[in-house]
């Protein structure tokens, strides 16, 4: 828990504040994209394949950037390319809150032999406010899904700014991490490690990463689900 706390420092007021600022003044873009976004959809499906579900809002999706430049896309090509038999499905729906993730996750679960499910949800709740409670309970839910379903879970954690307050600050960064300790699934503390706050890593938002910085994201992403893969 201190190794996340003191992450906290490496976050800019400014970047933080500006996810904020845009939500606060009608931006829908802002929400971690627009809803109105479909997912992406990897190339080549294969039903007989295990799948790992990448599942979140639009930095899942690749808001503003073009299907091959998304992070499941690149988590495909590189999965190819380390000789692992698993294809990836790309479940993520720009504008989603844990909310909208709860509403949606039964239908992504029933889809042929679900390995692995990489939860990316809770930006968009941090965006808009809604109390960390309600966060946690939909993503515990969420979990709890997976795990009924015999499907592994690699929990993907944000950090909040200074400018919700302490307690929601701490309340939001903890929330994360309890529920990867509770339900003993597999934890990275931050999405973005090594792109906030760098602004040649991101695009004119501030928030989304590029396409430069969608490949370190995927990277953060593959160092915490290579323990949970197979051999093929």
């Amino acid at each position: 828990m201190n190794h996340i706390i003191r992450k906290l420092g490496l976050l800019s007021f400014t970047f933080l504040t500006g996810m904020l600022m845009a939500c606060a003044s009608g931006e829908r873009s802002s929400d971690i994209g627009s809803a109105a976004n479909r997912p992406l959809k990897t190339p080549q499906v294969t039903s007989a394949r295990p799948k790992i579900v990448a599942f979140g809002d639009s930095l899942t999706a690749g808001f503003g950037l073009t299907e091959r430049e998304s992070y499941p896309y690149l988590l495909q090509e590189r999965l190819n390319a380390d000789g692992y038999n698993y294809e990836v499905v790309n479940a993520g729906v720009s504008g989603d809150t844990s909310l909208g993730g709860l509403e949606r996750v039964d239908w992504v679960l029933e889809q042929d032999d679900v390995k692995i499910l990489i939860l990316e949800l809770g930006a968009n709740d941090l965006l808009r406010g809604i109390p960390v409670a309600k966060m946690k309970a939909n993503l515990d839910k969420i979990i709890q899904k997976a795990k009924a379903k015999k499907v592994a879970v690699l929990l993907c954690g944000m950090l909040a700014p200074p400018t919700m307050g302490a307690d929601y600050q701490r309340d939001y960064t903890r929330a994360f991490p309890d529920l990867a300790s509770t339900h003993k699934v597999a934890y990275l503390p931050f999405l973005l490690e090594n792109i906030a706050l760098i602004k040649d890593l991101n695009q004119a938002d501030g928030i989304h990463p590029n396409a430069e910085g969608t490949k370190i994201m995927m990277a953060n992403v593959y160092k915490e689900l290579t323990p949970m893969l197979k051999s093929s």
